[in-house]
């Protein structure tokens, strides 16, 4: 059987796309309330990453990786004949997406990156971060899950999250994911893995729009840094909300993106 990414679609196919890329644990299901308030103006297509929701157990591990995975997109964009979309993806979607925005520039009109970077500058940082990947890989694939997801969600990036009325149903949302999977996920496709897009940002023409939660120091101070070096890029900082924009803000996060 042919390897191919799960995804949902809503919204009229003859309206203009958008395709949703999460983040490490999630799924195309966490998009949902967004794409509940933007299905009216866009053909929705949220994407479920390997190792996530429904697109599990790969033929090859290597699929899990960036190139791979940027390259199962683009085939599954061929499926309905979309030819040209904007894309808004998450921080390990977010990754994903510039990283296909890159390379493949004439599939995409605009871009929105949430929380999202451009990978470590140099060899030295990527080597350093694929061993903390690697350890939390081991985590996943021998301890306890439930307890991995409470360490998860003590990173000061999740502390607004974590008061988030609804946090409670996500993390219940997040035990559905197989760990085995969540760690090739991890070593293929973390920030180690991924190569630095830092110096093609300099001759990127696509617009993006750089979406970072007030609270979130470490990801406004990259989006600055990242509009700095592309002139294509601009900055919206939303506040009141942490790493995660799209489910502590949904409604200004949906606005935002119609806006731009």
């Amino acid at each position: 059987m042919k390897d191919e990414l799960h995804f949902t679609a809503a919204g009229n196919s003859r309206l203009p796309a958008i395709i949703f890329l999460h983040g490490f644990m999630g799924s195309a299901e966490d998009w949902a309330p967004v794409v509940e308030r933007l299905k009216e103006h866009y053909y929705c297509l949220a994407i479920d990453l390997p190792g996530h929701g429904k697109s599990l157990s790969l033929s090859s591990r290597k699929l899990y990786d960036m190139p791979r995975t940027a390259a199962l997109v683009v085939e599954l964009l061929e499926r309905p004949k979309v030819k040209r979309v904007s894309l808004v993806g998450y921080s390990m979607g977010g990754r994903l997406g510039l990283y296909l925005a890159l390379k493949h520039p004439s599939r995409f009109q605009k871009v929105v990156l949430e929380s999202a970077s451009p990978g470590l500058k140099t060899a030295a940082e990527r080597a350093e971060r694929r061993k903390q990947d690697e350890r939390l890989a081991q985590e996943l694939e021998h301890g306890r899950f439930d307890e991995f997801l409470e360490k998860w969600y003590r990173n000061p990036l999740f502390a607004s999250l974590r008061q988030h009325p609804d946090f409670a149903h996500l993390r219940q949302r997040r035990l559905k994911n197989d760990p085995r999977e969540l760690a090739k996920s991890l070593r293929a496709m973390g920030t180690g893995s991924q190569p630095s897009l830092w110096d093609e940002l300099k001759s990127n023409k696509i617009p993006l729009l750089l979406l970072a939660g007030e609270f979130d120091v470490k990801f406004n101070r990259l989006a600055a840094e990242v509009a700095v070096t592309c002139p294509a890029a601009r900055v919206k900082v939303i506040s009141g909300c942490g790493h995660n924009v799209h489910f502590e803000k949904r409604g200004e996060f949906a606005d935002s993106i119609l806006f731009f």
